[in-house]
């Protein structure tokens, strides 16, 4: 287990520590967490609480993520784990040349073109075939409550709903968005905080998910919904495409860092970016949290590592190089060897020549699962199926339309995902699962995370709680309001060219539950958002 002293550490936090024995839900929604904890009372398992919390966030917090977007899972079982892809794959119609014929030279953001085949409901019925207890029914059923009676929205997700509403005032406004002011600005009113909002669109759909173990979404009704629409607004989806896709069990990757083993899914998902900053840091020896030195390498590592990751990641088997060269430790040591005192513009290396939900439960039988699901920023593709409630994804907006990029668009491929869970274990053993959600944030927040917990023995909500870095290209870094500020000059000295973000800038929201050698669960969960543990 993590030696960790949580009173050690010097900055405040709103919240502490949640330990428990008997089942723990962590995610950033309080209502979608007691509807995983009472799964869990039910005589559900880890598993049954995951996919019930993941049903309830598209319906209590849809500025992140819905029916129509997609999902990885993380699942730790008998002391073995297991990984799910469930993100979805380009149209079979869909081409570079389709594209450009519409007269764009890159994907659009919005609209049916960016949208890819949804993942999330086959994610759920898989996950509750092989390894729930509880029928899916009973376990979809809180979230089916919650559209069809209703919720007041909370403080945080009212103020990203109102964002969305102002850009896709101005920037959505062709009939094929028409739908999606229907359902989240019903009679044209924005919602606030503390208004109540339904869909009963969205519950109808859900039931229809959890009677038919998500056949209809794929092969029935719900996919002759979603195929007419997109006929009628010229879009490439088909149900022939929702008719063959099926989720992808997966191999986790892993590196050994100081004794742990970090595991995330392999690619087409952005998870290897963190184990290849880890890779380049464990050669390095860190003193302490708050220094120069050790931000300075953090953030020379993360650099490095997406980099790479942004040149070679895409669907497994069509990356010109393999995950075990871009890990290897040869390669980590040319790497590391590039770090010196100044800050250095990032060029990819040659391996070969050497956006979103986070959730994280556990119950008392030893089973913890690490889920993210995303629509991808924000509500989407701002398209939805009228009268089903379902807002799609725009994930194909990260294909390249140069075809010559490993991540060119072709039909049928999955792009580079930038959802990723986490996990740790140490000798064998769980540890448990974590994760921070926010499109090209989420690296850089498992690595930041992984650190904290390992390196400098921060307890769960303190290791969230940091105050945290964010590389967004060449030598800029964005700070947090709260970072220490003669870190910050120190690191402008370096070459780092700071900007200080502001109260809307986007750092991530992460949630924590590690286990100890007594089976005691303890949970962190981030301040940055109206997130909630619920545990017994």
């Amino acid at each position: 287990m993590v030696n960790y002293d949580a009173m050690e550490y010097p900055y405040a936090s709103r919240r502490t520590t949640t330990f428990a024995k008997n089942g723990m839900v962590a995610t950033s929604q309080p209502l979608a967490a007691q509807a995983g904890l009472d799964i869990l009372k039910k005589g559900g398992n880890a598993i049954d609480a995951a996919i019930a919390t993941a049903a309830c966030l598209t319906v209590v917090e849809p500025t992140s993520n819905g029916i129509g977007g997609d999902a990885f899972a993380l699942v730790w079982v008998k002391d073995e784990l297991y990984g799910l892809n469930s993100s979805g794959p380009a149209p079979q119609s869909i081409s570079i040349e389709a594209v450009k014929a519409k007269g764009h030279e890159e994907i659009p953001t919005y609209g049916w073109t960016p949208v890819t085949v949804p993942g999330a409901p086959a994610a759920w019925a898989t996950l509750s075939k092989r390894f729930g207890k509880l029928p899916l029914t009973e376990v979809l059923q809180p979230a089916i409550d919650y559209a069809e009676n209703g919720y007041p929205l909370s403080p945080t997700l009212a103020h990203y709903w109102s964002v969305a509403y102002k850009k896709f005032s101005k920037l959505c406004t062709g009939p094929e968005f028409a739908h999606w002011f229907e359902t989240f600005i019903p009679g044209g009113k924005l919602p606030k905080a503390g208004d109540i909002w339904k869909s009963p669109g969205h519950a109808a759909t859900l039931r229809q998910i959890a009677e038919t173990n998500a056949e209809s979404f794929y092969r029935g009704e719900l996919a002759e919904k979603i195929d007419a629409f997109s006929k009628e607004c010229g879009g490439f989806l088909t149900k022939e495409d929702l008719a063959a896709f099926e989720p992808e069990w997966v191999k986790p990757l892993s590196v050994n860092y100081r004794g742990y083993d970090v595991w995330e899914i392999p690619p087409n998902g952005q998870g290897m970016i963190a184990l290849m900053a880890l890779n380049i840091l464990k050669g390095f020896d860190f003193d302490a949290k708050d220094t120069t030195e050790t931000y300075h390498k953090q953030i020379e590592a993360m650099k490095l590592a997406f980099t790479d990751g942004l040149k070679y990641i895409t669907e497994s088997g069509q990356m010109s190089v393999t995950a075990e060269e871009l890990l290897a430790d040869e390669y980590a040591d040319t790497r590391r060897a590039l770090i010196g005192s100044e800050a250095l513009t990032p060029e990819p290396g040659n391996p070969r020549s050497s956006g979103t939900v986070y959730l994280a439960t556990a119950d008392g039988e030893g089973n913890m699962v690490s889920f993210i699901q995303s629509n991808y920023m924000g509500f989407g593709s701002g398209v939805v199926i009228p009268g089903t409630g379902i807002s799609m994804q725009n994930r194909g907006h990260n294909f390249s339309l140069d075809p010559a990029h490993d991540n060119r668009l072709e039909p049928g491929k999955r792009t580079f995902h930038t959802i990723i869970p986490g996990f740790l274990t140490k000798d064998g053993k769980a540890v448990g699962p974590f994760g921070v959600m926010g499109g090209f944030m989420q690296p850089q927040g498992h690595v930041q995370v992984v650190m904290n917990t390992i390196d400098f023995h921060l307890n769960p909500q303190a290791s969230l709680d940091a105050p945290r870095w964010q590389w967004t290209e060449g030598k800029v870094v964005e700070l947090e309001r709260h970072f220490p500020e003669h870190l910050a000059l120190a690191l402008e000295r370096k070459g780092h060219q700071i900007k200080w973000a502001s109260l809307g800038n986007y750092f991530g929201r992460g949630q924590i539950i590690w286990r100890d050698e007594n089976g005691v669960l303890s949970g962190g969960t981030d301040m940055r958002t109206d997130s909630s543990i619920a545990a017994w």
